[in-house]
């Protein structure tokens, strides 16, 4: 991967994608048919949302695509309204993505804010949906992997022991009065407070709106101000603040598992697939937040992070 070559494709990409987000993209009937043969074009660009996660999934995918012959650049944006037009468009070649929230937001996109969610915690459901959708826009989902990028919420290790709480549905039969500290959005997200109530029978008496995962969200529970805190499934810093991961037992959580995502004119041949696919056996929700706490709390570069791992699971040489 040129580094040099990638900024300045970078920097140009950022015009065009500015340009294209004032529009909604092109109108399905000038996209891109099912049945466009899928592309092999050997210089690839690829799309990064900008946060710890995705910067590590748009590396490795650079290195595995690399590694079968492919020269690639990668560009960070981190508006899905800029990048997803980018990627129908061409501008784009790969992105990561999660199954159940992409799919949620090409549903809205093509049927309207309102339109009925089809994402959800079935990933064969949620896939079927997604894969519908993305194909008019000339766009091809992968195979999903093993990782997967949930909400997720998390106690105290104290207050879990202390009321034996493994699950939130030992939390809801424990009957305890919860304070959650979220987003503000929380209130009404069907995944979050009211799922909780309905789902699981919490008690949810107030939602603390510190934001999700943040650190004085975690800092509230572990003080106990707060009870419980919404973050993600890929969060490695619970340890540091002394909180455990309920489990999502009745699976409340949508099937949000990491997807690449490619414009099937340019990147849709086998040896893209192929190529991004050898990550699928291997990559688990833990690796990923292994390496996002080494980013994150130890401060390493995202490339040497994503290197380091490809290396240590035998899919690129040892540099």
């Amino acid at each position: 991967m040129s580094l040099l070559n990638g900024a300045r494709r970078a920097l140009a990409g950022l015009v065009l994608l500015a340009a294209t987000a004032c529009t909604s993209g092109p109108s399905l009937e000038n996209q891109g048919e099912v049945t466009v043969p899928p592309g092999d074009s050997r210089e690839l660009t690829i799309g990064s949302a900008g946060f710890t996660e995705s910067d590590l999934l748009a590396q490795m995918y650079a290195l595995l695509l690399e590694r079968a012959g492919y020269s690639t650049d990668i560009i960070s944006v981190t508006n899905r309204e800029i990048y997803e037009p980018a990627l129908e468009s061409g501008q784009i070649d790969v992105v990561p993505e999660y199954a159940a929230t992409f799919a949620d937001w090409l549903n809205a996109k093509a049927n309207g804010a309102d339109a009925a969610p089809v994402g959800s915690p079935d990933l064969a459901t949620t896939m079927k949906a997604l894969r519908a959708l993305a194909a008019p826009r000339g766009l091809t989902v992968l195979d999903p992997g093993r990782a997967v990028d949930q909400n997720a919420f998390a106690v105290a290790a104290s207050y879990a022991k202390k009321h034996d709480l493994k699950t939130l549905s030992d939390l809801g039969r424990a009957n305890l009065p919860v304070r959650l500290a979220a987003g503000d959005e929380c209130v009404q997200r069907p995944y979050c407070a009211p799922g909780l109530e309905k789902t699981y029978g919490i008690d949810i008496v107030a939602v603390d709106p510190k934001g999700v995962g943040t650190t004085q969200a975690k800092q509230a529970v572990q003080n106990g101000q707060d009870q419980m805190v919404l973050t993600t499934t890929t969060d490695a810093t619970l340890d540091e603040f002394g909180l455990v991961l309920l489990a999502d037992d009745k699976k409340l959580q949508n099937a949000d598992y990491v997807v690449p995502v490619v414009n099937r004119a340019r990147a849709g041949s086998d040896g893209v697939r192929d190529a991004l696919g050898r990550l699928n056996t291997v990559l688990t929700t833990a690796d990923l937040a292994s390496m996002n706490e080494q980013v994150d709390s130890w401060r390493r570069l995202p490339e040497d992070v994503a290197r380091t791992y490809l290396e240590s699971k035998k899919l690129i040489p040892k540099g």
